[in-house]
């Protein structure tokens, strides 16, 4: 296993840009309110992000072994616009 840190850092901003104020966010600030200690939210949220984001990453090492990164980025992409306009009328 190499390590890149301009892959590290493009990928870091780009999550951490995508998250702020998203559905995850408002769920932790939610529980966090509720009254649960803040370091139990802060586990549980981060080990939920962790394990999405190394399904997310495996997932996406397997496919780019059958389809090509561009036709994955397309892909994705087409599947951000499908869901912005979903949640934009309120379908979702």
């Amino acid at each position: 296993m190499n390590w890149q840190w301009n892959a590290f850092a493009i990928t870091f901003a780009t999550v951490f840009l995508a998250e702020l104020g998203d559905k995850t966010q408002i769920a932790t600030i939610n529980f966090a309110a509720r009254g649960y200690p803040v370091l139990s939210v802060f586990a549980g949220s981060a080990c939920a992000l962790f394990l999405a984001a190394l399904m997310g990453a495996a997932f996406g090492a397997a496919a780019s072994r059958f389809i090509s990164p561009e036709i994955l980025s397309r892909v994705a992409g087409i599947i951000f616009v499908v869901m912005g306009a979903l949640m934009f009328m309120r379908k979702i």
